[in-house]
């Protein structure tokens, strides 16, 4: 007998204009004595960095305090990216200079995981660098059910994503291709709950420090599902809404590189399936992804080292502990 699926997910979606007033968020806020971080991990972002800054800044710090404070994380940028990001206000903090002591790694989740200790907020709210079309509403729709609800934890977006077609004009939807081919169908066959997430790959997402600092980290591509198979473990799906914010503008990657993403994404899913008792890999996994290109007709075989290294939870972590724990956080 197949069982009903869980889809309670489904009654915890909300549209962001459910939050729209901030001058109650901010009194939620202030009643829970909560304070609240905001980090845009970057690499090579600056002709999106600054209007992301300024547009958060002026409505969400200046306009209505609900924010306390605004830090760009920057892995080695080569552009101009933090410089851009100081002169609108924001704290700029190198990513290796984090906890310097566990070196440093290429990846976003890199970026989020050390951002946990660089940042002081009891939730912490992370938007991706490259939006064009940014607004307030990337913010408080994630921070919202955090502040009316106490049982809830972790905040997904999701918006259509418009795509350059192969005529040159936009398709307004189509983005997500990761999602639908590759990761849907893995949370079908072992995580229907999860499946009910419009955009689990979504880079907008929110949390309470008290969950964040318990998960692991992938340093690269399978930080998200990584994060929402282990809370479903450890807090139960529950713990996990998601807001709808319209509409996200941004760069489409190629084809090539969601393959690497999703080699990335493979690699977190797996460990996982072993972790939790839903498979066991009979050989060791390649860490290397492969492409063919063609070259006249040839064909070359392109390999391509993608990292699978975990973070451990930051709370495993003496400098961590110190920081915080002792402070009674």
């Amino acid at each position: 007998m197949v069982s009903e699926i869980d889809d309670s997910i489904l009654k915890r979606t909300w549209h962001h204009s459910r939050f729209e007033d901030l001058g109650r968020l901010v009194s939620l806020k202030q009643k829970k004595g909560l304070t609240i971080s905001l980090a845009f991990p970057t690499l090579n972002e600056e002709l999106t960095i600054g209007k992301e800054i300024l547009v958060i800044r002026t409505e969400l710090m200046d306009r209505f305090p609900l924010l306390d404070e605004i830090a760009v994380i920057d892995s080695s940028s080569k552009d101009k990216t933090r410089k851009v990001a100081e002169r609108f206000g924001a704290r700029v903090i190198a990513s290796k200079t984090i906890l310097p002591k566990y070196g440093a790694r290429a990846g976003k989740g890199e970026n989020l995981w050390k951002s946990l200790y660089a940042l002081e907020g009891d939730i912490v709210v992370w938007v991706d660098a490259d939006i064009s079309n940014i607004a307030p509403k990337f913010v408080y729709g994630l921070v919202g059910p955090l502040l009316e609800d106490d049982g809830i934890s972790y905040v997904k977006a999701f918006y259509e994503r418009p795509i350059h077609s192969s005529s040159g004009g936009i398709a307004y939807s189509g983005g997500g291709r990761v999602t639908e081919i590759l990761v849907r169908p893995l949370f079908s066959l072992c995580y229907p709950e999860l499946a009910m997430l419009v955009q689990p790959l979504s880079g907008e997402y929110a949390g309470r420090r008290a969950l964040l600092e318990r998960l692991p980290f992938s340093t690269g591509y399978g930080v998200e599902l990584g994060h929402l198979i282990d809370i479903c473990h450890l807090s139960g799906c529950g713990a996990i809404a998601q807001v709808d914010l319209d509409m996200r503008i941004h760069r489409n990657q190629s084809t090539a590189a969601l393959g690497k993403m999703s080699f990335g994404i493979l690699k977190t899913f797996f460990a996982r399936a072993e972790q939790y008792g839903y498979a066991k890999l009979l050989r060791e996994p390649g860490y290397r992804h492969i492409t063919l290109e063609q070259r006249g007709s040839e064909h070359q075989v392109i390999k391509s080292e993608i990292s699978g290294e975990e973070r451990p939870p930051m709370i495993e972590i003496a400098e961590y502990w110190e920081k915080f724990k002792r402070a009674g956080r």
